[in-house]
């Protein structure tokens, strides 16, 4: 309940609270006293008429709710875990029960949880008699201790204290997160590389692993046989030095070569001062050719413009990187997956087909997290590829008094020159504001009569006017492209596709089926439609914000573009979410522009919790969720 707060950044409400959990509102009343008692203010969550929201202290209690975990049974199970990590020679059930301050029993069933948390580890749970030992590699050792450490993480932060606990209580999380990281990133950049933050944290603690494990005299093997490149045996000499300067520990070759391959796979990428040659020197040409097929197909199949040589270098350089991570299961978390979500669908669903492709031809499963990371390169081509027709034009209506016109021109170029183009100046007095057709007006004089697109500004312009004046482009934008989504959704929808009844659905598979099933009948989709939209669900959730859910299948195949909805006034699970709206939105190859309008700027309307309750009580049937959405639209 804390994290959702502190993430809405605003009052939320105890019946949402409720329903966002799947509990009631009494237990938000006692989960909220429960936080505030952890923290010796007691303003850890502020309550209000409207609510409840994160308050001063809430980073604060977050710290105290993980210290209070340290009886609870997960923290015993880890507590575990490590003891049988720490011992080569096993632990004994008894002596370890009574340093937990439990029963042999409940050790036992504890013993029997560990056995369900390595399943798919490659290591085993061996007894003889009183005695309890793991057996596996020490790489797969070392996996399951970076599995504690992001079990017990808030999802997308690091938590040095949860390191320090997964590491037994060892200070070498400390070391490595102090000045050892600054001086990796600087050593990376002086090799030509581009360091990603994002993912430096998840290596840092294997680092710390590493450290902590070689200190116990639990090294790696050195690997003989294939030659190591120049890049690898440079990143390993780099981090000899650093480990033993800042953290006081002298690593095997084995060891430094591993973590070279963790830096090299998932922290890194060829940064501008590294030559091209030396960038695809080590790329496999069959792995590129197999990624540029992928990347046309994308932008033929959503019309985006993302097939540029740059792009698809890159993003093979790193599928390669990623390749060899799933091979070794050794996945990269990226705390930026629920924002690129929500904030664009577009892009994501991009990454996700682009994601498919790879799982077909190259057999690479990816999680949520790795299709984010192809979300930001996707993102990335398409912020440098951007239209010029998405800028407002704008008329500045300036009276003339020496070149004070001039001027003013001259700043709004240079403070809103992304954001609006200027193409006309008019210097008098009265100027003839009908006249007027651009989509801004930027006027030093008041108009007749206001207007949302006229916006009054200084002749020297301020801070101030540079905020409002990109306020009102916002809204202009906004407006247009709800105003085209109302008209779309008012085509696209179909009479009787629409339930209230999405709770009664088991299951994700459940509530496609029940939404696809008029679409059916109206000649819309087929069956082969239904189950390619289930299997795109599997690929990664399509719930978009904490209340909207948009499946859909891959490929437009639909004889015409249709939705079908599904609304709950209690929230249903849908993946890691939860959702009261289900969409299922069918495309067809004649309407590909309709899929950008409509799948963005859908989930646009559906990320605010006020419209999203609206519409959900009011909408008893398709017309009156038609009501409801369009009067959303309009504000």
């Amino acid at each position: 309940m804390l994290s959702l707060l502190v993430r809405e950044g605003e009052w939320v409400t105890a019946a949402t609270l409720a329903d966002a959990l799947g509990v009631t509102p009494r237990s938000i009343r006692s989960y909220v006293t429960a936080v505030n008692a952890r923290v010796p203010s007691g303003a850890a969550i502020e309550s209000g008429p409207s609510g409840y929201r994160a308050g001063v202290d809430a980073a604060a209690a977050l710290r105290a709710s993980a210290a209070a975990d340290a009886g609870t049974p997960r923290d015993r199970l880890h507590t575990l875990v490590r003891a049988l990590l720490n011992d080569p020679a096993g632990i004994d059930v008894f002596e370890t029960a009574d340093e937990l301050h439990v029963s042999p029993a409940t050790l036992e069933a504890d013993l029997g949880r560990v056995r369900s948390l390595l399943g798919g580890t490659g290591i085993t749970l061996e007894r003889s008699a009183s005695i309890a030992r793991l057996r596996g590699t020490e790489v797969a050792q070392r996996r399951l201790l970076s599995s504690l450490a992001h079990d017990e993480m808030e999802a997308g932060a690091f938590d040095f204290d949860a390191l320090r606990r997964s590491l037994g209580g060892s200070s070498m999380g400390a070391n490595v997160f102090g000045p050892f990281k600054p001086a990796l990133v600087a050593r990376m950049g002086e090799l030509g590389y581009y360091v990603n933050e994002f993912g430096i944290a998840d290596v840092l603690m294997h680092i710390a692993i590493t450290a902590d494990r070689a200190s116990q005299g639990r090294s790696l093997e050195a690997t003989t046989g294939s030659p190591i490149s120049e890049d690898r045996r440079m990143v390993a000499e780099v981090l000899d030095g650093l480990v033993h300067e800042h953290i006081g520990v002298d690593l095997g070759h084995g060891d430094l070569d591993h973590l070279a391959i963790l830096v090299l796979t998932r922290v890194v990428a060829p940064g501008a001062a590294a030559p091209s040659e030396r960038a695809r020197e080590n790329l496999d040409p069959q792995l590129e050719q197999v990624v540029r097929e992928i990347v046309q197909d994308a932008a033929s199949e959503f019309l985006v413009d993302i097939a540029h040589e740059d792009f698809v270098v890159r993003l093979a350089l790193h599928v390669q990187n990623l390749r060899q991570r799933a091979a070794a299961q050794a996945w990269s978390r990226n705390p930026l997956t629920r924002s690129l979500k929500t904030s664009y669908p577009m892009v994501f669903e991009v990454a996700v087909f682009i994601a498919g492709q790879l799982h077909e031809r190259l057999g690479i499963p990816l999680l949520d997290d790795e299709i984010a990371y192809i979300a930001m390169h996707v993102g990335g081509r398409l912020e440098r590829s951007r239209r010029s027709e998405q800028l407002l034009t704008a008329t500045i209506v300036c009276p003339g008094y020496y070149e004070l016109h001039e001027l003013l021109r001259s700043s709004v170029d240079r403070s809103l020159g992304r954001a609006i183009e200027v193409i006309g100046v008019d210097t008098r007095a009265d100027p003839d504001w009908d006249a007027i057709h651009t989509d801004l007006v930027l006027s030093t004089i008041d108009p007749p009569a206001p207007s949302e697109r006229i916006v009054r500004v200084q002749p020297f312009l301020t801070e101030s006017d540079v905020d409002r004046v990109q306020g009102a482009a916002s809204r202009i934008r906004r407006g247009r492209r709800l105003a085209r989504l109302r008209a779309d959704l008012a085509r696209y929808f179909v009479a009787g596709a629409f339930s209230r009844e999405l709770a009664a659905a088991g299951s994700e598979e459940d509530a496609i089926r029940l939404l696809g099933a008029p679409l059916v009948a109206e000649g819309v989709i087929d069956q082969d439609y239904i189950e390619r939209a289930i299997h795109r669900e599997q690929l990664s959730s399509t719930a978009f914000t904490d209340a909207l859910a948009v499946p859909h299948a891959i490929g437009m195949t639909a004889t015409r573009t249709a939705i079908s909805v599904g609304v709950s006034e209690s929230s249903i699970a849908w993946g890691d979410s939860r959702v009261q709206v289900v969409a299922l939105v069918a495309f067809s190859e004649s309407d590909r522009a309709a899929f950008q309008t409509v799948f963005e700027q859908f989930v646009e309307v559906f990320s605010e919790r006020e419209s999203v309750q609206r519409i959900v009580r009011r909408s008893t049937d398709l017309a009156g969720f038609l009501d409801e959405l369009a009067a959303v639209i309009d504000g």
